[in-house]
């Protein structure tokens, strides 16, 4: 059936009805059909008569319509469009015919009767004298309020057909008018396209273009239609204005509107190229090949005169194909009007403002059939695409190389009517794309000679032209993402991974590390595909509306550019042998839709065609076709799995039944390897994995991956499959014989295709979002959330990190001369430092809490500054990795650094007009001048702002306003010059201001200013004169300038475009303007570039913004030498070796097993010249060396069960070297080929013997602390207070847990201690005595001795281990001989010897007889050890494990003396590559041992021989325990596991043949961290188990339970908060928990867990609150919410934002009404309790953290009103006073305290965290508040006009505040300076706690003192109970509850 047949109906009486469809209308209007007419159109085989002239063109002609006017109504058969390459209709098309030849749009609308029309504001129907016809005025102040408009509402449409618009209209004079066309396309959607004389320059977005009509001269005001403005022609070719500037098709033209103010006569549409200055009869005579304009569009010429004398023709855009390109002009303009010739584009770019209205015009003889148009003939375009679209703009030029934006250029002619045949054609440039992967110099075109050559000669022309063209060529990126982080594909030979970097597409070899870029899209890539052959890639960009790209992959060229019919492609794939691409998107109506394109004639000269398009209900994320079968697809998204297949052109699906799994969020899909051709793998956002048989559609099993459990979680029922959320997977790839699976924990797991058990995991710093396996499959690709791209390598289980990036845009560079070194500040609150030569990242800086905003390298030392959000100003040290230096002179957010090149001097600007100025040449580079509200406060961040010249003499900034820019002496900022740039475009519309600036080389010293008009004023710098100005000519001002060191280069960044200009050109051409070589423009970006620079060897240059662009400098070197410029220095030399020596070996290490971490401290590191070991945990503004910038880390193997947890041991964050003392983490420099970097445990730095790959050793935890000496202890039996309990278990230790089932002994340790406690009436005994953290415990056999072992206490101690008499409770003996720390402790059978093992780096085994305690043999080991044991069976004899089997055999000599006598047995090869990791004796003689990877192997000890062996877990097994037939396994997956092992003796004696089956799994428990320690009855019932969670659980088999028996904080505590009967206390930690204990027993009742954040501060609400039931405890965060939780309740109440800073102190009011909050700023908010609402906040302490909030009931008179009287005190040493009553929004301010601060040479501490032999003192900056102590402040118990406060001060003292008589009364002096304080409300007792690890209790009354240690670090917590009995104490984690005596 034709179009025309479907469109018609059958009426009654034999009528036949059309329903003309009207686009973009509701609905159709049927019309009656008659004979010879179609309503009131003309005949469908007609053209349309006007004047009885027809228009006949035969079938086929192309073009102009080559017939001649004929009288009569003649018929003609076909009408065809003008061009079918345009995408008209066909000649069957009912809604073209009826409007060909043209339409008159007003007659046809009947504009006259305003019914299908409308009009508003002053229209009217005039009589115009030159046309001598009645023409419509549209006249108004306001262009908006006047307008005629078609259709008459905006939800019909005209449905106009025709190609061409023509407008035939007469501006008014000196006024503005506005013409807006609403234009639809082939997807329906609607552009606008506006011309008006209003706009200044070219503008476009995806739904409107704006093109500027500027008249050239004549004119009142620029733009303005002059006095003598004549009747014009607008020709538009809406098909091609469409296609150039938006890459669409053009449907119809929708709606026009027509605003003042002007003449119109009316609008005509037309398929025709009419040449209005062409009469029928002239082409009739002459014989002309072009195509008469018709009668009724024809201006009226008087006889004799040419058309051109009275009116003007434009034609937009003139670089059409199917204008002729020979045609005839026979007339011209006169000379009086040549020089007014209007124009639809900005001023050129090149020309600068005085040269505008003076443009030469180019004078030419010529034939009198010369043509009009000579010189705008079509340029072709840089590529072919399949549909003829223009391609993206990378770099863009005219045919006169003048710079424009992308548009077209418009021609509009003028010609001379003098005698000697002259014309003028004042020509305006085209745009022409150019890819940045174009690297050959573009000619004129087609041969012929260009504009500037024929005026000025092509000789002269070459001397001025910019060469090479073009001169940059991208050379690398660095990024990754962009759109999604999803999409990274292997090449087919596994050489070499494709992926997105925003619009850049990046193949980078993964050897080489050499870059292939593939460029052309202008905006972020959404997604990729590569075929199988390794031929074709398919890339689609999100925006304009989904353009895709096809590549050669070998070559890099494109072969095919073509628009997709829907909008963004989420995902595209290949079939196998790349004949079909599939693509997935949403159509205009959010419909799922896929296409298929197929791809067979695509290189043999034919393009892609869509072979099928199918809409879907069904949501698709995944989309893949089956390698198998190229017809078969399979689709997966939000409930629902679909199965696709293409047949018959025909693409159809069917759902897979999922069951119970209906609900499921998928989101990748796989098939299976092509020998299993019938499974489909797919997982889910709920941990789900779905086998489905997609012949049988049906779902074949379902495997699913659960999360840990939280402390919180009851554990006496067992996770289930179905219960609880799972682990989210975000993608999957499946190779032969594995899968590998990405989740949203971090973990890349790769698992057979049974998923019996997993093979391999790795850990990622952030979520995976997508897998690949490599083509060969030992490789996995892996991306992350966190912009970071690496593999997996499958047999040596190395992980290799190819890809670093920003996870948001760049904000700032800078660049680093000697090293080649490249610095960036991100969005994503990152600064980076990269090498430039290998562009890999050397270091990376993370700030949670503020914002970098600006960098500057140091000219020469390796130094660097960064600027922030908050103020301050940080200066670091890339040698010593660590920060020399914090300012905080600044209370706005850094603007602008800069650095003098003498390196003298640095200058800082902030939002606040401020301008510091810094002796950077001096070692603490100090403040020496601040100066206020000189510097510009509306500017934005920008690395242009401030500029310093070459001299150093000089430094230029924007201030103190945006339109003045000042020029100061850099040594004393007295300001020398201030220019007023707003005075340099005096015939702008608006003000100018500074944007960006730049010192030129000197000399001359000019300052070259960016200008919000779109302009670069270059000025001198001494006298402020405008030497000349630049046209930057694009719409938006250039955000960052820089110059190349020999002044040749300028380069500047606007928008999403980098250019580059010739600069001494533009010198030397200043006055001649049109010869001036413009830029040269090249875009890549697909977001603003923020900042450009030339690289320090002036070779290459630098764009930062969505990524980091390298490019190179295309110069031949003979013309301009790099070695010329003073200063430059060569290129970076660049590391061709591979590691070191202490590289080569920790790889070594690396390869046998990837490194794990278990322990929260850094490992014990060597001295190290110039870098710090680490730093005080609290410390707010330091760089310390951290894991963040490495990639994942922690492969292992194991094997189990399919269902996993995370294992808990070796997360980045608790790893050795991931100090996170404060808000700052720096990244160590990673290893050029992805090794583990330097902070990993097998890192690349030489260090002693490398951690061993096991979390069984022993890592203290870091500590920033040392003991304190010379003790004031109180004798023996006066204390003033006795230990009573202790709250928490260390989870640190190893074996740190034994128990007697026989005596009852239960101890545990906790910090340094060892508590005793009865199992029965939990009553503790506590050994003191040593001075750090225990690591390690033992027991002899007969319960009488208790060995202990704690780390050395200094640098020349060693450490300590000391022999406890248990009945007696007393140390006995102390012994010492290890270096580092004791790993382990184990008495003989008889107890007469006790054996020590040292850990890694101490690597000794001694010997210790236990009568005498005397060494009696010490032995270095040869490897390191992971466990040991003695023998049950030979006293003499012992077995260790590490790398296989030590068995040591004691050899008595006759002096006494004892020897070791060894045999090692290696690892079994059917072990694989693993260690041995733990060990015990069963059943003689059996020994277990268990392993790194998970397993459990038996051995004969008689033999010598490994007999049996068997998958026990899926991690490391760090606890073996057997009794009897019963063996238990604990593992650091959190498994504790009970095996039946009593087959195995009988096992023994098959030897080799043994086999596992019959040792089988009876009893599994999950706990709540690694297991570390644990001790069972000898029937193996019942025992107790340790985990590094700080949890002890008693385990009992026979009723399959766990219970927690001793719990604790795993990280810092940093408040405790008393409930007022005292029954009850409430303790906060940076772990994110509030937990609630009972006093009398110290036993958990409820715990508030808040995952990712820290609770920082805590309150518990007053008795005067109300009832018991209504009892609250108020807590505080690190993201500053403030939550109040329920007690009787135990649910959360309330949760509030009264702060954008951590929360650092909470009080409540009296009343408990009100709670007030104070945080890091300084900011202290009231809230209500009640409702939540914060109705004050005080700014009295902005700048400094609070430290000290308290609230009281005011009991008297201090001279203020108020209920409440309460304090705050800030880190600033400040303490303010307030009196409130808050039921009346009252508050005022009683009294201010500000206590000196001692001077910066007074304060010297000891630096206990370098951990070098003699560590040197540390002098603390008092700019960094976070290393000081905090302000300490209290009411007085005993006397409420007394304040107690304590903290840094001259001197370390209490000072006693009277408020009534507003001084000191009394200062008592400290040993130290205080960390924490407490007032006793019963006695007049002060508790304070010392970072030296000790407790003082101080009697005021008396003056005494007594001094308590037991912590084994800084005491950062000190609190009374209310009823002054209690006093709790905690250091880090540990919780010491001490009961108060005497007093």
């Amino acid at each position: 059936m034709t179009a025309e047949a479907r469109g018609r109906r059958l009426l009654p009486g034999g009528k036949t009805a059309v329903e003309r469809k009207w686009p973009d209308s509701n609905s159709a209007l049927p019309e009656e059909r008659k004979p010879g007419k179609l309503g009131s159109s003309p005949a469908p085989c007609r053209g349309h008569v006007s004047g009885a002239v027809t228009y006949l063109r035969p079938c086929g002609v192309r073009g102009a319509v080559a017939g001649l006017p004929l009288l009569g109504t003649r018929c003609v058969p076909c009408v065809r469009c003008a061009s079918a390459e345009a995408g008209s209709a066909s000649c069957g098309s009912m809604a073209r015919v009826w409007q060909q030849p043209f339409l008159n749009v007003f007659r046809h609308f009947k504009v006259d009767e305003w019914k299908r029309s409308t009009k508003e504001g002053d229209v009217a129907a005039v009589t115009d004298k030159t046309l001598k016809c009645t023409v419509y005025r549209v006249r108004g102040a306001v262009s908006a309020s006047n307008y005629i408009q078609l259709p008459k509402t905006s939800t019909q449409s005209l449905g106009l057909t025709g190609r061409y618009l023509y407008v035939l209209f007469r501006p008014l004079p000196a006024k503005h008018f506005v013409i807006h066309l609403d234009v639809s396309t082939e997807d329906s959607q609607v552009i606008r396209v506006s011309f008006s004389n209003l706009f200044k320059e070219f503008k476009s977005t995806a739904t409107w273009l704006q093109f500027p009509f500027i008249c050239e001269t004549g004119t009142p005001r620029e733009g303005v239609a002059f006095p003598g403005a004549r009747w014009t022609c607008l020709q538009l070719d809406l098909h091609d204005i469409l296609l150039v500037y938006l890459q669409r098709c053009y449907s119809h033209l929708k709606g026009v509107r027509l605003c003042a103010s002007m003449l119109v006569r009316s609008l005509y549409t037309s398929d025709l190229c009419f040449d209005p200055a062409i009469t029928v009869a002239e082409a009739r005579r002459s014989k002309l090949p072009v195509t008469p304009i018709p009668r009724e569009m024809a201006f009226p010429v008087p006889k004799g005169e040419s058309w051109h004398d009275h009116y003007v023709h434009i034609r937009f855009p003139s670089g059409s194909s199917h204008v002729p390109s020979e045609l005839v002009q026979k007339s011209g303009f006169p000379p009086e009007a040549a020089g007014r010739v209007p124009r639809l584009l900005p001023s050129p770019g090149a020309c600068s403002k005085p040269a505008r209205d003076s443009r030469a015009r180019v004078v030419q003889k010529h034939d009198p059939m010369a043509s009009r148009w000579a010189t705008s003939m079509p340029r072709a375009l840089p590529e072919v695409s399949v549909s003829c679209e223009r391609s993206e703009v990378s770099r863009v030029a005219g045919p006169s190389d003048c710079i424009q934006e992308p548009s077209a250029w418009v021609e509009a002619t003028d010609e001379h009517a003098s005698g000697d045949g002259l014309h003028v054609s004042a020509c305006q440039p085209t745009v022409e794309p150019v890819a940045p992967e174009d690297t050959a110099p573009h000619g004129p075109p087609g041969g012929k000679q260009s504009l500037p050559e024929a005026a000025l000669g092509k000789k002269r022309f070459q001397q001025r032209s910019f060469l090479p063209d073009p001169i940059l060529r991208l050379k690398g990126v660095i990024g990754f993402g962009g759109h999604s982080t999803k999409w990274a594909l292997w090449a087919p030979d596994g050489a070499a991974v494709v992926y997105p970097c925003h619009a850049v597409v990046v193949a980078l070899h993964v050897e080489t590390r050499e870059q292939r870029l593939f460029l052309g899209h202008t905006d972020k890539v959404s997604a990729l595909a590569l075929d199988g052959s390794s031929s074709l890639l398919a890339s689609a960009q999100a925006r304009p509306h989904s353009m895709l790209r096809l590549w050669d992959f070998q070559t890099g060229s494109c072969l095919a550019l073509f628009r997709s019919p829907v909008h963004t492609i989420s995902s595209l794939s290949f079939s196998s042998n790349g004949e079909l691409l599939c693509g997935v998107g949403k159509d205009r109506h959010g419909r799922t839709t896929v296409l298929v394109w197929g791809m067979a004639q695509l290189g043999r000269g034919g393009e892609a065609v869509i072979l099928a398009k199918a809409h879907s209900d069904a949501d698709v994320q995944a989309f893949e076709i089956a390698a198998f079968d190229e017809a078969r697809m399979a689709s997966c998204g939000r409930g629902s799995v679909r199965l696709w297949r293409l047949r018959g052109g025909a693409l159809r699906s069917c759902a897979v039944d999922l069951g119970e799994h209906h609900t499921l969020e998928f989101t990748d899909l796989a098939f299976g390897p092509v020998q299993d051709g019938h499974t489909l793998y797919v997982c889910s956002r709920s941990g789900h994995i779905l086998e489905i048989d997609h012949q049988r559609m049906a779902v074949r099993h379902a495997r699913r991956l659960l999360p840990l459990q939280t402390p919180c979680d009851p554990l006496a029922q067992k996770r289930t499959f179905s219960s609880g959320p799972g682990i989210a997977i975000n993608s999957l790839s499946v190779s032969r014989s594995a899968c590998a699976v990405g989740s949203e924990d971090g973990y890349l797991r790769l698992w057979p295709l049974d998923f019996s058990s997993v093979l391999l995991e790795a850990e990622h710093e952030g979520p995976v979002s997508s897998v690949r396996v490599s083509p060969g499959g030992l490789r996995v690709l892996s991306t992350t959330s966190s912009g970071h791209l690496g593999f997996l390598d499958v047999p040596s289980q190395e992980y290799r990190l190819l890809v670093r990036s920003h996870t948001a845009p760049v904000l700032a560079l800078a660049t680093e001369r000697s090293r080649g070194q490249l610095a960036t500040v991100s969005q994503d609150r990152t600064v980076r430092v990269w090498d430039l030569a290998t562009l890999q990242q050397l270091y990376d800086f993370t700030s949670p809490e503020e914002a970098p905003r600006a960098v500057a390298f140091h000219p020469t030392q390796p130094t660097f500054f960064c600027g922030f959000s908050s103020g301050a100003v940080r200066s670091f040290s890339l040698e010593a990795a660590e920060v020399l230096v914090e300012h905080r002179c600044h209370r706005g957010a850094i603007t602008g650094l800069a650095a003098s090149p003498d390196g003298r001097f640095l200058f800082s600007a902030c939002s606040r007009g401020a301008l510091a100025q810094y002796h950077s040449g001096a070692p603490r580079c100090p403040v020496l001048r601040v100066a206020a509200n000189v510097v510009c406060q509306e500017a934005c961040p920008s690395s242009s702002i401030l500029a310093v010249s070459e001299d150093s003499c000089l430094l230029a900034f924007v201030g103190p306003s945006k339109y003045t820019v000042s020029i100061v002496d850099t040594a004393s900022l007295d300001e020398l010059l201030r220019v007023n740039v707003s005075a340099l475009d005096l015939a702008g519309s608006c003000l100018d201001s500074a944007v960006a600036l730049c010192f030129g080389p000197s000399p001359p010293s000019h300052l070259l200013v960016s200008t919000s008009s779109n302009t670069i004023a270059v000025l001198d710098a001494r006298s402020g004169h405008v030497v000349r100005e630049l046209s930057c000519g694009h719409p938006a001002a250039c955000a960052s300038l820089a110059l190349s060191a020999d002044g040749r280069f300028l380069l500047t960044a606007a928008e999403r475009a980098v250019r580059l200009w010739d600069y001494t050109m533009q010198a030397g051409l200043s006055c001649q303007v049109c010869a001036t070589p413009p830029p040269q423009v090249y875009i890549g970006h697909s977001e603003p570039v923020r900042a450009v620079a030339f690289t320090p060897d002036q070779q290459q240059l630098l764009s930062v913004g969505d990524a980091i662009f390298l490019w190179d400098i295309l110069v031949p070197r003979e013309g301009w030498s790099p070695g010329s410029v003073q200063g430059a220095p060569g290129p970076p030399p660049t590391c061709e070796a591979g590691p070191g020596a202490g590289e080569l070996e920790g790889v070594a290490a690396g390869a046998r097993g990837a490194p794990r971490q278990v322990s929260e401290s850094p490992p014990v590191l060597p001295p190290q010249p110039g870098l710090c070991a680490g730093p005080p945990e609290d410390f707010d503004g330091a760089l310390f060396p951290s894991d963040r910038s490495r990639g994942p880390e922690d492969l292992h193997q194991a094997s189990g069960p399919s269902v996993l947890v995370q294992k808990e041991a070796g997360r980045a964050g608790d790893g050795a070297c991931g100090v996170t003392g404060g808000p700052w983490d720096l990244g160590r420099r990673p290893h050029p080929c992805g090794w583990p970097s330097a902070c990993s445990t097998v890192g690349a730095r030489a260090r002693p013997p490398a951690r061993p790959n096991s979390y069984r050793h022993f890592t203290a935890r870091y500590k920033a602390s040392s003991p304190a000496q010379g003790l004031s202890l109180p004798p023996a039996g006066d204390e003033w207070l006795r230990l009573k309990a202790v709250v928490g278990y260390n989870g640190n230790g190893r074996t740190n847990l034994v128990w007697s089932p026989d005596t009852g002994f239960f101890a545990y340790t906790c910090g340094c201690l060892v508590v005793v406690e009865d199992l029965h009436s939990g009553a503790q005994q506590h050994w003191l005595g040593h001075p750090e953290e225990i690591s390690t415990l033992a027991l002899s056999h007969d319960a009488q001795v208790l060995a202990s072992a704690s780390g050395r206490s200094g640098a020349a101690s060693r450490c300590q281990i000391r022999l406890w008499d248990v009945p007696r409770g007393s140390c006995r003996q102390l012994l010492s001989h290890h270096d580092t720390a004791v790993q382990a402790l184990a008495f003989s059978l008889d107890d007469r010897l006790l054996i020590t093992l040292g850990d890694c780096g101490d690597g000794t085994l001694a010997l210790w007889s236990t009568a005498t305690c005397e060494l009696l043999s010490s032995t270095r080991l040869p490897e390191p050890v992971h466990g040991m044991a003695f023998s049950p069976w030979h006293t003499g004899e012992l077995a260790c494990v590490g790398q296989g089997i030590l068995t040591l055999q004691l050899l008595w000599g006759q002096a006494g003396d004892v020897s070791l006598q060894a045999h090692r047995e290696p690892v079994p090869e059917e072990l694989g590559v693993c260690e041995l990791s733990s060990l015990c004796y069963g059943a003689a003689p059996l020994l277990y041992c268990g392993s790194n990877e998970g397993q459990v192997c038996v051995w004969d000890t008689h033999a010598g021989c490994c007999f049996l062996a068997w998958e026990a877990d899926e991690g490391e097994i760090g606890v073996l325990l057997c009794s009897g037939t019963w063996l238990v396994s604990g593992s650091n997956t959190r498994r504790l596991r009970l095996w039946a092992v009593g087959a195995v003796p009988e096992l023994r004696r098959r030897g080799s043949g043994a086999r596992s089956s019959s040792v089988f799994l009876e009893r599994e428990l999950t706990l709540d961290g690694a297991v570390v320690s644990a001790v069972f009855h000898d029937s193996m019932d019942m025992g107790v188990v340790g985990t590094t969670a700080g949890t002890l659980w008693y385990i009992s088999w026979a009723e399959g339970t766990s219970t927690r028996l001793i719990s604790g904080h795993r990280s810092k505590v940093n408040e405790v908060a008393f409930s007022p009967d005292e029954s009850h206390c409430a303790t906060c930690s940076d772990d994110g928990s509030v937990r609630v204990w009972c006093v009398a027993s110290t036993e958990l009742l409820i715990q508030f867990q808040v995952l990712s954040q820290s609770c920082l501060c805590l309150a518990w609400s007053p008795q005067s609150c109300g009832c018991p039931e209504e009892q609250h405890v108020a807590a505080g965060y690190s993201d500053g919410t403030l939550r109040v939780f329920s007690i009787p309740r135990s649910a959360v109440e309330l949760k509030m934002y009264p702060h954008t800073a951590a929360l650092t102190a909470l009080a409540f009011s009296a009343d408990g009404q009100t709670i007030v909050s104070g945080d890091k700023d300084g900011l202290v908010a009231v809230s209500h309790l009640r409702t939540g609402m914060t109705f004050r906040v005080l700014s009295d302490h902005r700048g400094a953290p609070i430290c000290t909030l308290q609230s009281t009931r005011k009991c008297g008179d201090f001279g203020a009103e108020g209920t409440d009287l309460w304090l705050a005190a800030s880190g600033d040493q400040r303490v303010s006073v307030w009196a409130s009553d808050w039921l009346r929004d009252h508050c005022e301010l009683v009294d201010w305290l500000s206590f000196p601060a001692p001077s910066l040479a007074e304060v010297v501490l000891a630096a206990p965290w370098a951990q070098g032999p003699r560590p040197p003192p540390c002098t603390v900056p008092p700019q960094v508040p976070s290393c000081l102590p905090p302000s300490l402040a209290a009411f007085c118990p005993w006397d409420p006009a007394l304040l107690v406060c304590a903290g840094l001060g001259v001197s370390p003292e209490v000072a006693f505040y009277s408020l009534r008589q507003k001084q000191v009364v009394e200062k008592i002096p400290l040993p130290f300076f205080a960390v924490s304080m407490s007032l006793s409300p019963g006695a007049h007792l002060v508790a304070i706690g010392f970072s030296e690890r000790m407790v003082r209790l101080l009697d005021c009354a008396s003056g005494t003192v007594q001094d308590f240690a037991g912590h084994d670090d800084s005491v950062q917590l000190c609190r009374f109970a209310p009823s002054a009995q209690l006093l709790f104490t905690a250091a880090h984690s540990e919780i010491l509850v001490w009961e108060v005596t005497g007093h």
